[in-house]
Parts: C-alpha cells; structure tokens; sequence
C-alpha cells in the first residue's frame, strides 16, 4: 500500500486534518491485514509491523478521541466469518487482548489494576496467572448435557465461522465430556500444530507437489478452516483450552481453578500456566518461558497474564475490545531464544570453510529458523573482525541456549548465549583444520598487510568434490549460464554420477548420453521428456553474454559487477583473454591497464591474473571454449550516450521490461543503476506505483520521467 504523507509524520506533530487522514488510512490497512491474517491465514506483514500500526492508531486516538471512527480497528475484533462456513453468533463476545511490549507495560498493566480496584497492599497480594500465548487459532466450544454441539471461530468477536465438523476430528477435542459438568458449558482456546507435526505435514506436502506453509500458525488455521473435513481429519492438530464463554454454572472462582475444572472434564491445558503474586514473578516467569520456547514442541509468541480472582475480574470488566484484567506480553517480533543443537562445516566454490549454527527450529518474525550463520571462528569464539570480543566474549558451545537474531530477509544470527543454561560436559569448539569434504589442509591465509583473514580456506582446490560442486552450482546459477531444469540437486546427482565433473562436461552430456547404455532418461527421477528438455536448455546457452561468462567462472572477488566492468572494458573474450595473461607480469602495460578499469582495484585484479596463471585452469578454459561461444560485449560511445556516465534509479511498475533489461540496457548506454535514491541520483524511472522512491527523488528534486519517456531519451 502507498503511504500517505501523514504515516511520515509523528503523532505528536499531526495537525487535526492530517490525523484524520490517517486514521481513515490505518483502518483500510488495518482491515486488509486482518482479513489476510484471520480470513486467508496468509498474513503479508509481520507481527511487529501488524502492531506498531496498531499502536499507531491507538495513540492518535488518544490524542484526538473526537475522531474516533465507527469502522477504527480499536473498536474491531478480527474479521466477518467466510461466506464459506456457517455463522454462529457467540454468547458471549471472543475479544482480543492488550499488548505489552516490555516489563515496564507489565507494571504499568499491574499498577493499573491496583489503582482500578483501590487495592491496598495490606489486602495482600494480588495474585496474577501467567501462561504461555500459543500461537494459533481461537476456537469456541459449546457442549450441551456434556455432548459437543458447535464449534466456532473468533470471527468478529460476536459472530464466528460454523467448523463443527472440522473440530470433531481433533483428537484434544473431547466429543462429551467427563464427570459433573454444567448443562450449558462453552470452553475456549487455541487449535494449534506441534512443530514435528508441522514438519513431517510440510514434507508430506513437498513430495506430494504441493504447497507448503510457511509456519505452524498458518498451517493449523488453513487445516481448521477447510471446507471438506476429511482433509481437517488428515492434519495432526491440536488443542489448549484456557477460557470459556456462556456457563450454566461456575465450577469455580479462580481462573486457576476453572482451567483445572477443564482438565477434569478431558480438555488438555497448559502445564506451564504459574500463579504469581508479584510483578518481579510474572517476570521472571515470562524469561524463563521465552528461553524454553524451543524446547516446548509448539509455537508461542508471548506470554499471557489474567487477574486470578474471578470476583475482581467482573469489577474490572472491559474497555473498547479488550479486558482491563488480561494483558499479553509480547516476545520480540524479531528475536528468540532456541538450542545450539550443532556446528556444521560447509565448503564453499571458493574453499572456504563456513560454520553454520544448526538449531532446535523456532518461528521467528513468522519464518521457522533451523539455522544460522556463524560467519567465521573467531565469530565462534565470540571475537569480532576488529579483535575486540563480542557477545561480552562468550564463545559457542553445541547445547547452549542462544539468543537468535532475524531482521526482515537478512539471514538469522547468533547474537547472544545464557550461559546461566550451559550443560555440565559442553566444551569449545574445535574448528577443523582439515577440510571436511577432501580431508586436504584448511588454512587462514595472511595478506600484504600482515593481516591474517578471518575465513580458514581449503587447499584441495583441485581434488575438493565441494569446491567441484560449488563451482558447478555457481556456473550455472540464475545470473551466469542459467540453465534451466539444472539446478543444484542435478549438480549433485550428475557429480555424483560422475556425468559432470567439469564446466565442459556439461555440453558434452548430451553427446555421451547418445553413446552410453545407461541413458539419462532412463535413470531415476528423468523420462523422455525432462531428459529431451535438459538437452534443449544445455544448448539454448552454447551462446552467452561475455560479462556472464566470465562471472561463471567463478573468480574470487569477480562478482556480476566486476564481470560487467571486466566485459565492457575489454569487448571481446580473446581481448580480455590476451590481456589477463600478459597481466600475469605486474610490471606489464596490461597489469596497469587492468587496474586502471574504474572499479576494479588491486585485489580484483590479483584475482584474476592468478586465476589465468594456473596450467589447470586454463585447460579448464579450453575445453569449456570447444563448445560455448561468449559473445563480444555490446559498446555504445559515451559521447553519443545522454545517460553515461549518470546514476539511474527504477521504481514501480515498469510495463515495456522487466527490472533485469532495465538494468542491462542502461548499463548498455554507460549508465549506473542504483537501488535508492539520493542526492548522487541523476534520474528516476518511475512507472506506475511508484511509492518512496518517487517521494524522495521530488524531495531532492532529481530529475523523473516515465517509462516511454526513459526510451525516448535513450532513442531504443
């Protein structure tokens, strides 16, 4: 959705007007999340980011409660139920909870009651239950003389789905209960899925070819809510009860007590939910539960307080769509803590040795994480690049509780580890000096400076079946050949098979494959077809862009920037090849040519002289060159070009190319492409639906103009 300009604006700075645009502005998008996240079980945005437009709204309320709208998400609770299901209309109304986001709300939330109830200290304490948020979909369940005769989802709150059919095949969902229960009971919680549950119905729906979830909350809704029952009854889902709606009778006058009333009637409860009597134990016990969230076998995302007494409870009654005696603590949206379960060694196309953490999977940020980098040894070891120690210089052991890091699509970290909860035995972790893969020696190299480099490589290069593979894999990839239908796996099968071991051998599969017994569409997983279309694809690339020639070769340091420089520099390969050989003497006219190139600097271009230097590599080259051709690098004269030389920034829709031919054809014409705006932008290509980019380019008053305007100026 396009921000209007008031979203940029703090709440405390909103004229009247602009706080009622942007009221009206979060309750649509409020209300689209809503009905992806409650309607569609497909949530676009994260957690964090759904509440911080929340609170958004909340504070503006505040400040301006003559604006509050009809329609306002503080006055909503969840969406209208599917035209799907039947309608049910709740006894009693399903709210939502309040958030708190650190300790401090905690006590606010306390205090708050406190001073509601004018409770004095001498009273005694106030005693507060605490117990896990579980991270699924809210249920309602409505027994009649013991027997089940509805299920329903929260819906808006006073009208939820008909799911009676799907709720009876879950197992945790007694059909009648047991001993002496009221005539009318309605007991709530949560329809959830444990994570091996989770994990072995994921693989089941890989192999099937079908769609897998991204997290155990979307796939215990999407099961609830099917439209056929059988496919509900094929999902391993489960069950927590902690609430109730309409009662008969009250067994008791606790929320301690009625949770254990549940129990005795067959319903499962959370064995984790604790009586506290003060803030300090509320606390302590929403730390202890956040860093057992690995270890609990299903996903949470905070921890959940409700006054105990039930009396107390009637007092403080309700405010807007939420109870004044419950509140939710909310875990960081973009942290959690798990188990370091083992550190995995993997070689890379260059030798280098990288350790990955493999951990206890946790759901973060709305993604399950398995893993995460642990970038070198010395970040192991709790030392950073400059030396100085990090994580207050605590090293990682396999079965410490750590701290996980994952901030929108950057790869999860280890940012932090309780040592509190070390195992007795755990000791250092020793880094191999020794390849994994080849068994040749992993060494860390020292440059000019002295400086030894922080990744220990492999230097096996020639006999190192990872390396072979890496490099394989990286020839083919996306942005170098990009071969279709061969992707890593067939990498790994084919090298294992011993059908590609080298870049050349890969245009000569189909030849072999013509002479040998054993056809490829004969072997496991291939037919006629696939094996025909593999060929196909092999030979559509036999002709190839210069520049993404020489990125598949897999230089060090050459990556699809430096290729392209390298291309335009020099035209043609023969060019560039002559040339990379004579920069083999340093004191060569094409050494100081090489590092002349504007980008390329010393360590690119050592690099690439040494990768020529070598007798292998060059016979690589040679058969590699009996079957493909690069073609000569397209030259346009900057003189004659309007945007050499100039940085170009594309934004929005563009309808006449794709962003990838945007990029290469003004890199074509010597322009720059850049992600984002800023005062080095020259101009703007904005197509439909240009949002931020288009802001700041106006702000800076940077050139824009359309896509037609973009073909013109460049005369394409």
């Amino acid at each position: 959705m396009t921000e209007a300009p008031s979203a940029q604006i703090s709440v405390e700075q909103l004229t009247i007007e602009e706080a009622q645009a942007e009221l009206e502005r979060l309750a649509v998008e409020i209300a689209e999340h809503d009905k992806r996240y409650h309607g569609e079980d497909a949530p676009v945005i994260s957690d964090a980011d759904y509440d911080a437009l929340r609170r958004r709204n909340d504070a503006i309320e505040a400040r301006f409660p003559e604006l509050v709208r009809s329609d306002s998400p503080s006055r909503r609770v969840g969406i209208e139920p599917s035209e799907g299901f039947g309608k049910i209309t709740h006894k009693v109304p399903m709210l939502s909870l309040d958030n708190a986001f650190d300790d401090g709300d905690v006590r606010d939330f306390v205090g708050r009651v406190r001073r509601f109830l004018k409770f004095d200290p001498l009273m005694g304490a106030l005693a507060v239950t605490a117990e896990p948020k579980i991270d699924g979909l809210s249920l309602s369940l409505r027994y009649e003389g013991g027997k089940l005769v509805s299920a329903a989802t929260r819906g808006d709150g006073s009208v939820g789905e008909n799911v009676t059919a799907n709720a009876r095949t879950i197992s945790d969902i007694p059909q009648e209960l047991k001993g002496d229960v009221p005539d009318v009971v309605e007991v709530r919680g949560e329809v959830y899925m444990a994570h091996a549950d989770f994990q072995a119905l994921n693989a089941r729906m890989e192999a099937n070819g079908g769609k897998t979830f991204a997290n155990p909350r979307n796939a215990a809704a999407g099961s609830l809510r099917q439209l056929n029952p059988e496919i509900t009854a094929s999902r391993p889902l489960k069950f927590f009860a902690y609430a109730w709606g309409e009662l008969s009778e009250m067994p008791a006058d606790t929320q301690m007590g009625m949770v254990h009333a549940f129990e005795s009637w067959g319903f499962v409860i959370n064995e984790r939910m604790q009586r506290c009597e003060s803030v300090d134990e509320l606390i302590a016990v929403y730390h202890g539960i956040e860093e057992e969230r690995a270890t609990l076998g299903y996903d949470i995302d905070g921890v959940v307080y409700k006054v105990d007494r039930l009396d107390l409870q009637t007092r403080l009654g309700f405010v807007s769509r939420s109870p004044r005696w419950a509140i939710a603590h909310k875990f960081p949206a973009e942290q959690a803590f798990t188990i370091l379960n083992d550190i995995e060694i993997q070689v890379g196309r260059t030798g280098a040795l990288t350790p990955v953490a493999k951990l206890e999977p946790v759901t973060v940020g709305g993604v399950v994480v398995s893993n995460a980098t642990l970038h070198n040894e010395d970040y192991i070891k709790g030392i950073g690049q400059d030396g100085e120690p990090i994580r207050q210089g605590k090293d990682l052991r396999i079965g410490d509780t750590v701290k996980i890091q994952r901030a929108g699509d950057v790869i999860p970290q280890i940012v932090d580890v309780d040592l509190d909860k070390r195992p007795d035995g755990a000791v250092p972790f020793e880094f191999p000096t020794t390849c994994p893969a080849c068994g040749s020696h992993a060494v860390r190299e020292e440059n000019a400076k002295g400086r030894v480099d922080a990744v220990r490589r492999c230097t096996g290069a020639l006999i190192c079946p990872a390396q072979a593979t890496e490099k394989l894999k990286h020839f083919v990839s996306r942005n170098a050949f990009d071969i279709e239908g061969f992707g890593d796996k067939q990498v790994d099968a084919f090298y294992a098979a011993d059908l590609v071991k080298t870049p050349a051998d890969i245009f000569t599969l189909e030849a072999r494959d013509r002479q040998t017994l054993t056809k490829l569409r004969n072997r496991e997983g291939w037919g006629a077809v696939s094996a025909r279309n593999l060929f196909e694809a092999i030979n559509d690339r036999r002709s190839i862009d210069l520049n993404r020639f020489i990125f598949a070769l897999g230089i060090r340091h050459v990556g699809e920037g430096n290729a392209k420089l390298l291309a335009r520099a020099y035209g043609s390969w023969g060019a560039f090849y002559d040339a990379m050989i004579g920069a083999g003497d340093h004191g060569s006219p094409e050494w100081a040519e090489l590092n002349d190139i504007d980008g390329i600097g010393s360590i690119v271009a050592e690099a690439v002289t040494e990768f020529f230097a070598e007798d292998h590599n060059r016979e690589q080259l040679a058969a590699l060159l009996a079957e493909v051709t690069p073609k000569d690098a397209e030259k346009i004269d900057a003189g004659d070009s309007p945007v050499a030389g100039k940085t170009v920034v594309f934004t929005g829709s563009l309808e006449r190319m794709t962003r990838d031919e945007a990029k290469a054809m003004a890199e074509r014409f010597g322009a720059k492409v850049a992600g984002s705006v800023s005062k080095k932008t020259d101009l703007v290509v904005a197509g439909p639906g240009a949002g931020s980019k288009l802001k700041k380019a106006e702000e800076l008053n940077v050139e824009v103009i359309s896509e037609d305007g973009w073909f013109e100026l460049v005369g394409a």
